[in-house]
């Protein structure tokens, strides 16, 4: 009965909180073809590179202006040392690439399937637990220790590998600097604090200049998420046991939430728009998110100079750290795959190995890489003037590197939808935290066993 509701949950993988890595698009596709030499690394793509006839590297992924635009940057990169290679890059919308694949895996055939595609690291556990097999074990083809920890623990399933690590949702506490300045705050005061330290400087801040210091839905678990990742906690344990109700981090995580709540100093949003317009319209201070928020942030183009960031604050729990992730996604090659070595020759030499590339997404896209020896690159090093003049890719470089290493689990979503649900209660004064977690707990139970 567990499978079959693993299964059941599968499908529903689409139904989750917005993530600026993980827009909706529609159905379209981009093929692009160049040139490839004999590799020397692997005999495999040598007898590929051989023959007369190009041999074609499908990939699926969603968002064109993000996703699909990084990917036909690598390809080209591959195409130009590569002859007889060509790419079909597939865009869908993701939950059309997240049905899809499912529906394939679940029936058992193969057929259709590309040779990689891009899953968002919330759901990779469940796609590798769900479908053992189907992904290629690449342990051996990649050197891990290049790549950030908490990304590879992601795609880490009895001690194999199965993924290809990708953008980082390095969180980080992005902040109005002439407003902080105004209330008498400089960057000294913002670094490394603590939840408890931002609630007393969101009070001095709007008593001083009538500013929130931040924006959010309160009914959106992203901002929980966050609280919970800095601690090296997640709503399971390494063994895939629900830790709802007797998680320490997590019961700090919602007391914070009435805190800020009760204490007046946010503006509160609905939806997306709502949310970024807060802080592009400088009612709000600051925003706390992954790092792929920058792009909305820079949208107010008369804000130049007038930003700064910091680590994310932590919680008072032990093991917390000043150090977090929301979102991301990386890449997976089917074991299937018509053209798996060459898929794991191409993965490996763009993704696994090229700075260069790196730095160029990064300028052009905005991808934060967890692959580190990019951050020591140009574009990372270079000052912001959006920013004050402030390295901010670079210092995000260095808090990727922080992030607690922790296992997603399968049912991160059905999780945080039981949170969620039971946060109100909480947050109106109608339950106890206790009693939310343990309703919380119930009713994550009830959804997947």
């Amino acid at each position: 009965m567990k499978k079959i509701l693993l299964v059941i949950s599968v499908i529903a993988l689409s139904i989750g909180l917005f993530a600026a890595c993980a827009k909706s698009t529609p159905d379209t596709a981009t093929n692009t073809s160049g040139n490839q030499q004999k590799d020397s690394q692997q005999k495999d793509t040598e007898d590929q590179s051989s023959s007369s006839e190009k041999q074609k590297i499908t990939v699926w992924a969603w968002d064109p202006n993000f996703n699909i635009a990084i990917m036909n940057e690598a390809a080209s990169i591959y195409e130009a040392a590569h002859d007889n290679v060509e790419f079909e890059i597939v865009e869908m919308a993701k939950a059309d690439v997240e049905q899809k694949l499912h529906t394939t895996l679940a029936s058992k055939m193969t057929e259709g399937l590309p040779d990689i595609v891009l899953i968002e690291d919330y759901n990779s556990q469940k796609y590798l637990q769900s479908y053992p097999g189907s992904f290629a074990d690449l342990t051996d083809k990649l050197n891990y220790n290049d790549f950030a920890p908490y990304k590879v623990e992601l795609m880490t399933v009895d001690s194999k590998i199965y993924g290809i690590p990708f953008d980082s949702g390095v969180t980080g506490f992005f902040y109005r600097s002439d407003i902080l300045a105004e209330a008498g705050y400089g960057a000294e005061d913002l670094n490394n604090i603590t939840w408890d330290r931002l609630i007393e400087i969101g009070k001095d801040v709007k008593a001083k200049t009538g500013k929130a210091i931040i924006s959010f839905d309160k009914s959106d678990g992203g901002l929980m998420r966050i609280m919970l990742n800095s601690s090296g906690l997640w709503y399971f344990d390494a063994e895939g046991n629900i830790t709802v109700s007797n998680n320490e981090a997590l019961k700090e995580a919602m007391e914070t939430y009435k805190k800020i709540l009760d204490a007046d100093i946010i503006i509160p949003t609905a939806g997306w728009n709502e949310w970024v317009g807060a802080f592009n319209n400088g009612d709000a201070a600051s925003v706390i998110s992954g790092c792929w928020i920058t792009g909305s942030v820079k949208a107010a183009t008369d804000q130049s100079g007038k930003w700064a960031a910091a680590p994310v604050p932590r919680l008072n729990y032990t093991e917390s750290k000043n150090a977090s992730n929301l979102g991301g996604s990386s890449w997976y090659i089917l074991d299937a795959a018509q053209n798996k070595d060459l898929a794991i020759d191409f993965m490996n030499e763009v993704f696994g190995g090229n700075v260069d590339f790196y730095q160029t997404i990064l300028t052009n896209n905005g991808a934060v890489a967890s692959y580190l020896p990019a951050i020591k690159g140009s574009a990372y090093s270079a000052a912001d003037e959006f920013f004050g003049g402030q390295a901010v890719f670079a210092d995000m470089g260095k808090w990727m590197n922080e992030i607690p290493s922790i296992n997603y689990g399968l049912y991160t979503y059905e999780a945080d939808s039981a949170i969620m649900a039971n946060l109100e209660d909480y947050l109106s004064g109608s339950k106890t935290v206790e009693d939310a977690l343990k309703d919380a707990e119930a009713q994550l139970k009830s959804q997947i066993q």
